[in-house]
């Protein structure tokens, strides 16, 4: 409350932050049912990846198939900045991925 006081610009709501951390928590509850620690590293990292797409305003489905067609064809292993273009905010991958 201080801050918002202080500062005119803050807002006095905190919605932005509480749906910021919905998602998390309604992924909590299913990553109770990850069998293994391999499984639920899996789950995380395709949860990670499904909401930076969403941060960058990326349709998901779209972004998903771009990296299932694209990736394979790259030799990240050997050259991880190779990586880069395949990123949410990278140029090439926001013209095809809009929503």
């Amino acid at each position: 409350m201080e801050n918002y006081l202080l500062d005119g610009r803050c807002s006095i709501s905190n919605n932005a932050a509480e749906n910021a951390i919905r998602p998390f928590t309604v992924g909590r509850k299913n990553w109770l049912f990850a069998d293994t620690p391999k499984g639920a590293s899996a789950s995380a990292a395709v949860y990670s990846i499904v909401e930076t797409a969403k941060g960058n305003g990326l349709n998901v489905y779209t972004y998903l198939q771009y990296l299932l067609m694209y990736m394979p064809d790259t030799q990240w292993q050997s050259e991880p900045e190779l990586l880069e273009g395949l990123m949410p905010w990278s140029p090439d991958v926001k013209e095809e991925c809009k929503q």
